[in-house]
């Protein structure tokens, strides 16, 4: 006999929004860290070039709230990483999403301290 799935009733969440060059990853997560749901441009079918564009990332945080308010998600926060194309409109589509308040935006892309030496230069 197959478990039946619980319902969730989390009202607080995080949305972690990871714009690359080549597509967009939306992470609906609790306080916590633990996954809700996520969603992300390849996984709605947008393949090659169109997996970048401002529009798939819209659709991807559409799908991944629609998801995420399943388990009962009525505020967010957001946390934005890397430099993509999508990831204005990702956080737009985030505030315009009915029944989602969101309590904070904040950018987590990684700086570099001056870490790790560079490669050598090439020599043609």
């Amino acid at each position: 006999m197959a478990k039946k799935k619980v319902k969730k009733s989390i009202a607080k969440g995080v949305v972690y929004v990871a714009a690359t060059f080549n597509n967009t990853v939306i992470t609906v997560t609790d306080e916590m860290g633990n996954v809700l749901a996520w969603s992300s441009a390849g996984a709605l079918g947008f393949k090659g070039s169109k997996k970048s564009t401002p529009f798939a990332a819209q659709q991807a945080v559409e799908d991944a709230l629609n998801k995420a308010k399943d388990n009962g998600v009525k505020e967010v926060g957001i946390k934005v990483q890397g430099p993509g194309a999508g990831r204005d409109t990702a956080v737009k589509a985030i505030g315009a999403t009915e029944g989602i308040r969101v309590t904070y935006l904040k950018d987590i892309t990684p700086l570099p301290h001056n870490g790790c030496r560079a490669p050598k230069k090439r020599r043609v």
